[in-house]
């Protein structure tokens, strides 16, 4: 089946923001069924939402570090984190998201994504790691 033209606008999208390897891999693992959600991920959230002209990518990223730690979702905060730098999202922005989404969303929330936003920041390089 040829892919749509928001499938491809989404795909662009998605590699440039969480890099090829992630992306191309991702879809290289799924079947016929996974496949279903790949396509639906990549044409509504990365073809629709993300491409529309309201917001700046960089904002988008804050955004989904802001709703990614209410709901919780540690995996996809690493994941966001690693695109928000992509994004130009600096590292005193992403503490500034993380706090102000930790005071609405809870402690234990704000916990969470603090240590998954600190453990991708130490890996990229955006933060030294801890001595001692």
């Amino acid at each position: 089946m040829a892919e749509s033209e928001m499938f491809e606008k989404g795909l662009e999208v998605r590699r440039a923001v969480l890099g090829a390897d992630y992306v191309d891999s991702s879809l290289a693992k799924a079947d016929d069924f996974m496949m279903a959600f790949q396509r639906i991920t990549t044409e509504w959230c990365w073809g629709y939402a993300w491409t529309r002209p309201g917001l700046e990518r960089k904002t988008r990223s804050m955004l989904n570090l802001a709703m990614l730690t209410a709901l919780g979702k540690v995996p996809e905060i690493k994941l966001h984190v690693k695109g928000a730098l992509a994004n130009g999202v600096s590292v005193d922005e992403i503490k500034e998201v993380l706090l102000h989404a930790s005071v609405y969303c809870g402690i234990p929330a704000g916990l969470d994504a603090f240590k998954a936003a600190h453990e991708v920041l130490v890996a990229e390089g955006a933060l030294p790691p801890k001595k001692g």
